[in-house]
């Protein structure tokens, strides 16, 4: 297969691709949720993997997309080794259909690359090959889950717009505060994402998770005009850490355990959230999304009780 093959002369790539894709008809709208955090290192990925295992078991016909298109590690965190990854459609060498994985409760799972800039850096036109790539994708899907990289990088925002639902996974540090209101600041006053789920992490308790919540939801409401929602925490459990160290997911791991029951009520409120009833909602319109909304780059933002 050659490197990227595109339409014939005198047609744009984006628009050809966009053609192609809406032949994607999925047989009911998809739920997109967005997972996506201010700074790294506060279980980003470990949400990603425990909810789409948690909706799986629940019987729900879930994606899991690495959406960390450069330093990717859900492969790495449930034992798995792929042959091919996003970096290699694009290349040419192979389908996305050749990429899937099945992950624990039947998840299937698209892998990106890791070590590689290039990927986090992506031009419209490697975005159209990506378009293409799914609209080849012929698989009964109810949900699709990204897991973002962390920050405000074009991607993670393209990400969260595209998405019907974007959780961000904040913790009690500060500085974890801080980076989710930078990022729900610039994802609301730059991007017109107006609704933001939020997911307390690590944490000792209830109490310790909604105040967590409430922590950010007393500045957002100050600054943006944004509806924040807490849809609960995942407590600091030691069964997680141990899952995590074996290569698996808590829940099919350690069901008993305090986080596996916090992650099937965290699934119980995402199957509950209204089933898209426009294009919105999606799988076409989310990877159409994804390249007819090409992002400039993005300053930082001021810090909470800096600037607003």
């Amino acid at each position: 297969m050659s490197k990227l093959e595109l339409p014939g002369h005198g047609t744009s790539p984006v628009l050809d691709q966009a053609a192609g894709l809406r032949r994607l008809k999925p047989a009911q709208p998809v739920r997109v949720i967005a997972v996506t955090s201010g700074k790294g290192g506060v279980g980003k990925t470990s949400v990603s993997v425990n909810l789409a295992v948690s909706m799986a078991l629940a019987g729900r016909q879930v994606m899991l997309l690495d959406g960390d298109l450069g330093l990717a590690n859900i492969d790495v965190m449930l034992g798995l080794q792929p042959s091919y990854n996003l970096a290699h459609v694009l290349e040419g060498k192979c389908r996305l259909e050749d990429t899937l994985m099945i992950g624990p409760a039947g998840v299937m799972i698209v892998p990106a690359s890791s070590g590689k800039r290039h990927m986090a850096e992506l031009s419209a036109v490697e975005h159209a090959g990506l378009v293409r790539a799914f609209s080849e994708l012929d698989r009964p899907l109810d949900v699709l889950i990204i897991d973002t990289a962390a920050g405000i990088a074009d991607s993670v925002i393209t990400f969260s717009q595209a998405s019907q639902e974007v959780i961000v996974v904040v913790t009690g540090d500060p500085t974890s505060l801080t980076d989710a209101y930078a990022l729900i600041k610039v994802l609301n006053r730059d991007h017109g994402v107006e609704r933001v789920q939020v997911l307390a992490n690590m944490v000792r308790d209830a109490g310790e998770a909604q105040s967590v919540y409430e922590s950010l939801r007393r500045v957002a409401e100050r600054f943006l005009d944004i509806t924040l929602s807490f849809i609960g925490g995942i407590p600091n459990d030691d069964w997680l850490k141990r899952a995590v160290r074996r290569q698996r997911t808590v829940v099919e791991a350690y069901p008993n355990c305090p986080a596996s029951e916090a992650f099937r009520q965290l699934a119980r409120k995402a199957d509950s959230w209204g089933m898209p009833t426009g294009a919105r909602g999606n799988l076409e319109f989310f990877v159409e999304r994804l390249v007819h909304s090409p992002l400039p780059r993005l300053a930082t933002p001021a810090l909470v009780g800096v600037a607003s």
